[in-house]
């Protein structure tokens, strides 16, 4: 079993910045691809960023040139950096992992959300 653990969002003024967090613990023998979805009130979860282990990234088209992910393996950890925030971006945003267990069974995680809300 693995967990996550988010941190990082919370209330800001459009033009703000805010950093999320995500940190996996647990049955972890390797993590492969680590990212980001957002879902908005109404809508579907969709894709915001990710994150290959060679550090390959993908971002959404709303966000390229706004948000920066990464990580870091020895931490398990990964990272969203949020710049020149805007109200559109407000949405609860979820964590995932992709995780080769002890089993050598790669198995996708989310984590809990964290919200993130920007004011006009």
């Amino acid at each position: 079993q693995v967990q996550l653990v988010e941190s990082g969002g919370g209330l800001v003024q459009a033009g703000g910045s805010l950093r999320l967090s995500c940190a996996a613990s647990g049955s972890i023998r390797r993590i492969n691809a680590m990212g980001w979805y957002r879902q908005a009130p109404g809508n579907q979860r969709v894709l915001v960023a990710a994150i290959t282990r060679g550090d390959s990234t993908n971002y959404a088209d709303s966000v390229k040139g706004r948000f920066a992910i990464s990580r870091d393996n020895a931490e398990n950890t990964v990272y969203l950096q949020m710049n020149s925030l805007k109200p559109e971006d407000t949405a609860l945003y979820y964590c995932y992992v992709r995780v080769v267990s002890t089993d050598y069974i790669e198995y996708m995680y989310w984590g809990q959300g964290t919200q993130v809300t920007v004011s006009s």
